[in-house]
């Protein structure tokens, strides 16, 4: 929401990962670095044969910034570290991804983070009453298909909400 003034997440876009009785986990989603992929392709010694090396890797948040995400569609391929998130997205966390995504022949649409979001169990419910957030369904299009610095709009959009209208401070009734 406009009146959250956190640096970590100040205008930011975080899927939801997970989120249980202990917690929730997300990355976000709209906060690109000035780290392009083959920066981390090097690094990690793998042959690159596709132009993904020029995409920028994305700021997943403040926890374990050393850690790689790769938010992707679902395929029918399987990587060692894969889970299904929902819909058609999922998350993986191995190095045999990003092989395929320097290959060419990793997911069709794919988002690489450094560090992710979290928050302890009842923290982000907290946060939801305080009006810290805006709750919107996950779409796939806007993850993938959506330029980065019109993810925020986008997804207010899609429940009918115009970010530039809304007030920076809320009120309870």
């Amino acid at each position: 929401m406009p009146g959250l003034h956190d640096e970590n997440f100040s205008g930011s876009v975080v899927y939801i990962c997970e989120h249980n009785t202990e917690g929730a986990m997300g990355l976000i989603i709209n906060q690109q670095l000035d780290i392009p992929a083959k920066a981390v392709f090097d690094r990690l010694d793998l042959e690159q044969k596709s132009d993904r090396g020029n995409d920028l890797i994305f700021d997943g948040g403040p926890m374990q910034q050393d850690r790689g995400f790769i938010l992707h569609n679902t395929s029918e391929k399987k990587w060692e570290s894969t889970i299904h998130i929902g819909g058609d997205v999922s998350l993986s966390t191995s190095k045999d991804i990003l092989g395929d995504i320097a290959l060419g022949s990793g997911p069709k649409d794919s988002l690489i983070t450094l560090g992710y979001s979290s928050w302890e169990g009842g923290q982000l419910e907290k946060e939801l009453q305080e009006n810290s957030w805006l709750t919107i369904p996950a779409d796939s299009a806007i993850i993938f298909n959506t330029d980065c610095a019109q993810r925020a709009h986008a997804a207010a959009l899609s429940i009918g909400l115009n970010l530039d209208a809304l007030a920076p401070d809320s009120g309870h009734a």
